[in-house]
């Protein structure tokens, strides 16, 4: 009965590594304005298959196990993941304290974050060819800074078929550029959510100057992070019900995106 459990283990250890083997983690490393960076490809090459690239910006933690683990996820068989380092390769917050150090540069010039972001999305394109990736298929996604910093990449007029902001700040420094908006954004916050819900109005005053099309969805009784896997604070929690219904339109989004239909 021992050797047949045992045999059990290993066997389900053995699936588990083949399954785990199939995901690739790669860095991407470029240097601007003497900054080093450095992101991580993800994608399953389980397959040779072309897909979509995506420019996932996480939360203001940044590019670190957990983030890597939620592009996993979010990857799967679907779609190449450039998940993107936007503060430079030497800050990794570790606490809160040092996250919101790392945003106020950003957050207080935002042409630097239109600019880093954008500077992603040429480095996703370049890995086109060493990687799965269809480069007429690419889109941004974000999650609270990573949010805001997605929704620049739109307002900068970024070639790009679609953004997703998850729990994402709303505001701008200059609503006029919403006119040179040519991805489909979809913004996705919860009811709840102090920090960024007082924005909603002029977020989406801003939004209605866009040409292309846009949807501002909130999400009953949800606070800030309800992605966020293992936040449990008042104002900063995970919500699994809004997780997955998010996830749901964002793949809804993305693929009418890419398919060019309403």
């Amino acid at each position: 009965m021992r050797i047949a459990r045992f045999c059990c283990l290993l066997l389900l250890a053995a699936s588990t590594f083949t399954v785990q083997a199939k995901m690739v983690h790669r860095t991407v490393e470029w240097t601007t304005d003497g900054i080093p960076f450095h992101s991580v490809l993800v994608y399953d090459d389980a397959s040779s298959a072309k897909r979509p690239g995506l420019v996932m910006v996480p939360n203001w933690y940044g590019v670190n196990e957990a983030a890597v683990k939620k592009a996993e996820v979010i990857a799967g068989k679907d779609y190449v993941i450039l998940l993107t380092d936007m503060y430079g390769a030497s800050v990794r917050p570790t606490s809160n304290d040092q996250a919101q150090a790392a945003v106020k540069p950003l957050y207080g010039d935002r042409a630097l974050m239109r600019q880093r972001i954008n500077v992603a999305l040429d480095q996703l394109k370049a890995q086109a060819s060493n990687a799965p990736l269809d480069a007429t298929k690419l889109a941004a996604i974000g999650f609270c800074f990573g949010g805001s910093a997605v929704l620049d990449l739109a307002r900068s007029g970024a070639d790009v078929a679609a953004v997703v902001s998850f729990h994402g700040g709303l505001a701008t420094d200059d609503p006029s550029l919403a006119r040179h908006i040519k991805a489909r954004v979809l913004a996705m916050n919860g009811a709840d959510d102090r920090g960024t819900m007082p924005d909603a109005g002029k977020f989406m005053d801003e939004m209605g100057m866009s040409p292309a099309p846009w949807e501002f969805v909130v999400l009953g009784h949800a606070v800030h992070c309800f992605t966020e896997v293992g936040e449990n604070s008042p104002g900063c929690r995970y919500d699994a019900a809004a997780a997955a219904r998010s996830y749901r339109l964002m793949h809804d989004w993305l693929d009418h995106a890419f398919a060019g239909t309403p």
